[in-house]
């Protein structure tokens, strides 16, 4: 049914270190890879990939653990779903597409695979745009000293398998639940029947619930240390990074705090990056995708 909302897209298997990704394809311009967040898929740019193939090679794909992607089961060090390793997925993805160098675009969790992507693959990644998104080691820290509560984040990353047990008597109220929660409207009206039915398929299966804790477990260990390794190392981005930031949640919402988006990404991990706020909850691509999608084409283009 989500092929409905992928118009003249094609469709890949890709194998990759851990098994098959998914990836859907379109366009003949300049290469631009989007990667989803929690707890979503690739159907998450419905709305902006068929207008961003008319000027770029715009490939779709689900991370491991999510959509159509293999979920292989984690590891005791939370390597398997560190950031790091799915930037390998990217890479491999790309690679076999003909793709060396290209743009990244991400949400949430994707995001957090773009931005390590860029810092772990510099001579790849050309123009990264962030969306609602602040640094790995920057939310815990805000987490552990109090400032924002610990929420879903604290709960998903506790030790196997007490999240997986408690999601996995209810999965579709659990999850409906934070893609209401996160959204300015406070329910789900803002998603497309055939995209919620997509997120539905994914977050009601026992090996995704595990993939998705892992992917949780992997942002309080190997993703800190890889934030914090850099930030010692004094690495930055170096690539063109934009941030496109909600209103509604990074500001105001759940994890809102006195310091401004881009100051806290200008004082860490990407020194030169700028962007715009949007009206929006969380799902910027879903709830206001025609303010998303002129801020991320002025980006691509500029």
């Amino acid at each position: 049914m989500s092929d409905d909302l992928f118009p003249g897209f094609d469709s890949h298997w890709i194998d990759t270190e851990v098994g098959r990704v998914f990836a859907r394809s379109k366009g003949n311009g300049p290469p631009l890879v989007l990667l989803h967040g929690f707890p979503e898929t690739h159907v998450m740019w419905h709305h902006l990939a068929p207008a961003l193939a008319e000027t770029h090679k715009v490939v779709c794909m689900d991370l491991r653990g999510y959509g159509w992607s293999t979920a292989p089961k984690g590891d005791a060090a939370h390597e398997t779903y560190s950031k790091r390793a799915m930037g390998r997925d990217v890479v491999a993805v790309m690679e076999e597409l003909g793709h060396v160098h290209f743009a990244v675009a991400g949400h949430d969790r994707g995001a957090r695979v773009g931005y390590r992507l860029a810092l772990d693959h510099p001579g790849r990644v050309e123009r990264l745009a962030l969306l609602d998104i602040l640094p790995t080691f920057h939310v815990w820290a805000q987490m552990k000293a109090g400032k924002v509560p610990a929420a879903h984040w604290g709960f998903l990353s506790e030790p196997y398998p007490k999240p997986e047990q408690e999601i996995g008597k209810d999965p579709l109220a659990y999850f409906e639940g934070l893609l209401a929660k996160w959204s300015a409207p406070g329910d789900l009206s803002f998603l497309d029947r055939r995209a919620l039915q997509s997120y539905r398929d994914s977050c009601n299966d026992p090996t995704r619930i595990h993939a998705f804790c892992e992917d949780y477990r992997a942002g309080a260990t190997r993703d800190i240390e890889a934030d914090e390794a850099d930030l010692e190392a004094g690495k930055t981005i170096g690539c063109p990074t934009y941030l496109i930031w909600s209103d509604f949640y990074l500001v105001s919402g759940p994890v809102g705090q006195a310091e401004h988006p881009l100051d806290v990404w200008r004082t860490s991990l990407a020194p030169k990056i700028h962007g715009t706020g949007i009206t929006s909850g969380h799902f910027v691509a879903e709830e206001n995708p025609s303010a998303t999608l002129e801020a991320l084409q002025a980006f691509l283009q500029s």
